[in-house]
């Protein structure tokens, strides 16, 4: 029968998984020494790429790991050792380097590549628990993530030894990052779908609307045509320029209600007696991210787009933003 715990109990148990683990990611601090700057060197001088192996449960973070290094910067992928015996090895080269990650270090179907992978000229950077294994004395250069103990009470189920293994994969891709000057702008273009890589890449050259779907007009039409201008492009406003484009204001639907409250007739006044001569603008290669900031800090729905010479050229509002995922 299955023990049981009353609520704090298991409050008092799951804590204790916690800190065994924490303990365990803790401990590597005081590894981090000269063997982690020659692991990090030796992917730095690799060539090619990095392959990532292990099996079972190090295989799933090594998956992760592959995953976190090439998306910082260094070029890896994930091998399945049992797959690489039947004829993935074709994938690793000379150039390439190969991270082997076992816990026990001694990993049959790991192991097994070893000689292949040496005898092809490709170095190895072995993640183990045991410096004394065959995968530890086969590398090029071995990190040890050795633990204590495992949180599983049966100290059976790698729980604390994959954590430690995985937080010494994100610390190596992570240093890497660092020594390569790999930038946020790097990362949003391997990410370009992600809510970051818009961010970080869109422009408001990417979003505006222009040419003959900017509302304009120019200062000396009635405050009729303008309100004509604004209903056709559906922005809510509309920018008053001269015959040059120069941007000279801008009408907008708040400008409209104040408008109409102070009784003016719209057949007979000029656009350029009730429009606001001071007005926010943006250029085009302004991040649109940058853009949404200035609508949210003016709490103002739409922008308009000027060049260096304060022609206008462009147009966007909130909406346009909203549809690229920026909000």
């Amino acid at each position: 029968m299955p023990d049981q715990l009353t609520n704090d109990e298991l409050l008092r148990f799951a804590g204790n998984v916690l800190a065994i683990e924490s303990r365990a990611v803790e401990a590597l601090r005081d590894r981090l020494n000269d063997d982690f700057i020659a692991a990090c060197e030796l992917c730095l001088q690799t060539t090619g790429r990095i392959v990532v192996s292990g099996m079972g449960k190090s295989g799933h973070v090594s998956n992760k790991i592959a995953a976190t290094l090439a998306s910082t910067g260094t070029p890896a992928f994930f091998m399945h050792p049992a797959e690489a015996s039947h004829g993935d090895l074709g994938m690793i080269t000379s150039q390439d380097l190969l991270l082997a990650i076992s816990y026990s270090g001694e990993t049959d179907e790991v192991v097994t590549i070893l000689p292949v992978v040496k005898r092809m000229g490709a170095k190895l950077l072995s993640i183990t628990g045991n410096p004394q294994s065959t995968m530890a004395q086969a590398a090029d250069v071995h990190l040890d993530i050795s633990v204590a103990e495992e949180a599983c009470p049966l100290n059976l189920a790698p729980t604390a030894s994959t954590t430690a293994t995985l937080a010494m994969g994100d610390t190596l891709a992570v240093t890497l990052l660092k020594m390569r000057g790999f930038t946020a702008e790097d990362f949003a273009r391997s990410h370009p779908s992600g809510s970051l890589g818009k961010r970080l890449l869109l422009r408001v050259s990417d979003v505006m609307r222009s040419n003959d779907r900017v509302p304009a007009v120019q200062a000396g039409v009635s405050l009729r045509d303008g309100l004509m201008e604004m209903t056709d492009k559906g922005l809510g406003m509309t920018a008053i320029v001269s015959q040059d484009l120069t941007l000279e204001g801008i009408f907008t639907d708040g400008d409209l209600r104040r408008t109409l409250d102070s009784g003016a007739d719209i057949h007979k006044t000029k656009i350029r007696d009730v429009m606001q001569s001071d007005c926010k603008t943006t250029s085009a290669d302004v991040l649109a991210a940058e853009a949404l900031h200035l609508l949210e800090e003016n709490k103002i729905t739409s922008l308009l787009v000027t060049d260096e010479s304060n022609k206008l050229i462009g147009a966007l509002n909130i909406h346009d933003l909203f549809r690229e995922g920026l909000m």
